[in-house]
């Protein structure tokens, strides 16, 4: 398979994924979806498809898993008191930075 063609098929694969789930329930659901169950669900699959494809990078992005998991667990416990998504982001990069230079005198 040419460069090209791979492409062109991960770029049809990618928008047919994308596209499926949010046609289906306008084709198949008629009514508006009342069960408060079923619309929680569906208000939180954004969220759980975007931690599934970012996280296995979260571990793999930095030079050692060492600082990879001081940086995760800096965003968890900013994101769990409720900062900025700025500052959940930039403490976790600091967090990173800075156990990635302290490594560097180990």
């Amino acid at each position: 398979m040419t460069d090209l063609s791979y492409v062109l098929v991960g770029i049809g694969v990618m928008a047919l994924v994308t596209y499926l789930p949010r046609m289906l329930p306008l084709a198949i659901f008629r009514k508006r979806i009342n069960n408060r169950f079923i619309r929680s669900f569906l208000s939180y699959v954004p969220y759980a498809v975007l931690a599934a494809m970012t996280f296995p990078d979260v571990l793999y992005s930095t030079a050692s898993l060492y600082s990879a998991l001081v940086g995760l667990a800096v965003a968890v416990f900013l994101a769990y008191r409720g900062k900025s998504l700025l500052t959940v982001a930039v403490g976790a990069a600091a967090a990173v930075f800075l156990v990635e230079r302290l490594l560097e005198f180990l």
